[in-house]
């Protein structure tokens, strides 16, 4: 299928080249049960006669070799549990289930399940208690714990605001005699509140809500500040831990894909005693209590950069019971303990290079039985890889399964000193290992045994060429290295080459299984996923370089990684293609006007394109006064000289150079990227006789949703091909 580009009826193939790759599951978390002889897996697949995906469950049976000794023999649906829970003893599961109102399809009602062996032990509708409002089940707040007697479950809810109505309205007598605490507030209904940001909408106070279950009474806990998330129990069940992320000072701005957001790990318990572990200044999340009650959390200075590298940083069990009994309300920060400290740039450990953590969460079971281990995976320059932490010692080993093949490694869960995994590589999809803690030797060796067997991808994609390349484009500058990743067909032809910068900018491309880039392999291009200097992984140094360079360094390496592509691989150098969103569309804008004879053609999603007007609009808005140089803050007057710099480092400056056809694929819901920011850069394009098509979807900056996912993959693909020079 090399050369679908050159045929006139090349959307049947892609299309065809699309549905084959959407068969292919993907991993979306894994456990194994306390004595480590069953993996429950979680998968998900794109159904598209459904338009949203579709989740189900697998279970592995293992032997004391971890081989697999049988398997479930077909998927369980679980597309409607958002949250799941096994109790410690494994006596019960806890479910939160999301369903339709039956009388109202646009609303949504939430149900709290208890299973035992025997069957359904409890089923409460949460709604028809209309204690709190939506159940918060997303990657930054949700979570759902037991504790440790098996009688209470916690979880986080969004508080119940009081009804409000019309100044003026009409009361039937039974609203007359209602009693002024229950009575609606009048004339606060449209009362504007902020929420948190993209992909958060709505989700605006939150409050920790703990169920005893044997009664099935519920106590909510709304004297958190701030919006606690993350909760679980200390191993006395009686003390609950979580993040709280600070709201006074700047408000709710956008918390997906922001570590930078001034936040605390506190904990509380039932009679209402409140306690601040972490220290001032910081920007924390995934507390993780070991076996022995100490507490573990992922750590940075706050503001700056939305994404950096943490400390992985402990609190002894001890200490914590001090804080309790004592009448202060803040912990002494020196107690607190760095276990895997912050890397500038490299640290040589025992078995290769560490470049610092820049995982977004802990796995949610991380430690050894002894809780002198923690197992956590991290982006590594081109790969995510997998450590093993001594917490004493705080001696690292890599443990990534990639001895024999390229790949990244994401540990799932530790139990019983084993470890399971999911491996994937751009070439492979994930698949399922398992590792006992005890077969590292010194050098960091372990064995991994295959417990499922990756889904069959298309032979172009399977034999697919798949390169690192080390980069220096600028040897005077305090940061000169980058990477990029070479992903292209291996039959020995030319291929066309899409150029395809990360968005954030503080993220970075893995040699991890995707289906858009598999999708390009199918149709016929090669990829280079470029790391550009700002990008994750490579150091903390990496990361705060790009900040007052946007527009310009990150540029460059783009042209750089570009022009050292051309030179080492099979590519047509008159059809580069520009493909990226958010930032990534942000770079191929500028590219396109920078180097207007170079590149072909252009496809953007939600790209910034001005950021001084998207500096007030954004859900970020500090992300524009970050990026372009300096501390973010909305007191005093507006700075015209800062104006002028946003703009001046903004791609619209060159929209007038743009001499390629460009396609603009925006979300009408995009509270981080605002639409108006492609249509703006469509009308400039036009106006100059640039050959301009925008796709508008109802949906918000990932347009990620199944049906949007499609329309903009494959009219991309069109477009690309379309328009590639004969």
């Amino acid at each position: 299928m090399g050369d679908i580009w050159r045929m006139n009826s090349h959307m049947e193939d892609v299309i065809k080249s699309y549905k084959t790759l959407t068969k292919i599951p993907s991993i979306t978390d894994g456990r194994l049960n306390n004595n480590a002889t069953r993996v429950t897996s979680r998968w998900a697949i794109r159904n598209l006669d459904k338009g949203k995906q579709t989740h189900y469950l697998v279970d592995y049976l293992l032997d004391d070799n971890l081989g697999v000794v049988s398997q479930s023999p077909f998927g369980v649906d679980i597309s409607h549990e958002i949250l799941t829970a096994v109790s410690p003893k494994e006596t019960f599961k806890a479910v939160i289930r999301e369903a339709k109102d039956d009388k109202d399809g646009s609303k949504k009602k939430f149900f709290l399940e208890v299973w035992s062996s025997a069957g359904l032990k409890h089923s409460i509708d949460l709604n028809a208690l209309d204690i709190h409002g939506d159940v918060y089940a997303d990657a930054e707040f949700g979570s759902l714990d037991w504790s440790s007697d098996e009688t209470n479950v916690v979880y986080v809810a969004e508080k119940k605001v009081k009804k409000s109505e019309p100044f003026i309205k009409r009361k039937s007598v039974d609203d007359i005699i209602t009693p002024a605490s229950r009575k609606p507030e009048p004339g606060q209904e449209h009362l504007y509140r902020d929420d948190w940001g993209e992909q958060l909408a709505g989700k605006i106070e939150t409050v920790v809500v703990v169920c005893k279950l044997p009664e099935e009474t519920f106590t909510v806990l709304d004297f958190v500040p701030g919006g606690p998330g993350q909760v679980r129990f200390l191993p006395d069940g009686e003390t609950i831990v979580g993040v709280t992320w600070e709201t006074k000072t700047l408000g709710r701005l956008g918390l997906i894909y922001c570590t930078n957001r001034p936040s605390f790990v506190f904990c509380i318990t039932f009679t209402g005693t409140f306690k601040i572990l972490s220290g001032e200044n910081k920007a924390v999340r995934s507390p993780r209590v070991a076996p022995n009650g100490d507490l573990f959390w992922l750590q940075r200075e706050a503001h700056g950069p939305h994404h950096a590298c943490h400390q992985l940083v402990r609190l002894a069990a001890d200490d914590v019971k001090i804080l309790l009994d004592s009448e202060d309300e803040e912990i002494d920060d020196k107690l607190v303990s760095v276990v895997v400290d912050i890397v500038e740039k490299e640290l040589e450990i025992s078995n290769g290079v560490f470049y610092g953590i820049y995982c977004g969460s802990l796995p949610s079971k991380c430690f050894s039985e002894d809780s002198k281990k923690l197992v956590f995976s991290t982006q590594q320059q081109n790969e995510i890889r997998s450590y093993v932490v001594d917490t004493e010692t705080r001696k690292l080993v890599d443990i990534t399964n990639n001895r024999k093949a390229l790949g990244s490694t994401s540990v799932l869960c530790v139990q019983s000193d084993v470890i399971l995994a999911s491996f994937s590589s751009l070439t492979t999809p994930p698949q399922l290992f398992a590792s006992k803690l005890s077969s590292m030797v010194r050098d960091g060796g372990i064995e991994w045994v295959r417990v499922s067997a990756p889904a069959e991808v298309p032979s172009s994609v399977a034999n697919a060429k798949v390169e690192y390349m080390t980069l220096k484009s600028d040897a005077q500058a305090p940061v000169s290295s980058f990477t990029a990743i070479y992903f292209g067909p291996d039959e020995g032809k030319v291929y066309p080459l899409v150029v395809w910068p990360h968005g954030g900018p503080h993220s970075a491309f893995s040699n991890s299984y995707s289906l858009e880039a598999a999708f390009f392999n199918l149709i016929g291009f090669a990829c280079l996923l470029i790391n550009y200097r700002g990008s994750t992984g490579t150091g903390d140094a990496s990361v705060f370089f790009l900040p007052s360079r946007i527009g310009s360094a990150d540029v460059e390496d783009c042209k750089f990684a570009t022009q050292k592509a051309l030179d080492q691989y099979p590519i047509d150098d008159k059809r580069l293609l520009l493909y990226g969103g958010s930032h990534g569309g942000f770079l191929v804008c500028h590219l396109s006007g920078v180097y207007p004879d170079l590149y072909s053609v252009t496809v953007a999603r939600n790209p910034v394109t001005d950021l001084a007007s998207m500096s007030n609009t954004s859900d970020i808005a500090d992300w524009c006064a970050v990026e372009a140089g300096w501390p973010f803050s909305e007191e005093g007057p507006l700075n015209e000289d800062k104006l002028l710099t946003l703009r001046r480092v903004s791609p619209i400056v060159h929209a007038q150079n743009v001499l390629i056809p460009t396609a603009l694929m925006l979300g009408s819901k995009d509270k981080r990227v605002p639409y108006y920011q492609g249509l703006e850069y469509a009308r400039r394009l036009k106006a100059n006789g640039v050959k301009v098509i925008v796709y508008m979807y109802e949906d918000n900056h990932s347009l990620s949703s199944v049906p949007v996912e499609m329309d903009n993959l494959l009219n991309a693909a069109d477009w690309l091909i379309t328009h590639i020079k004969p």
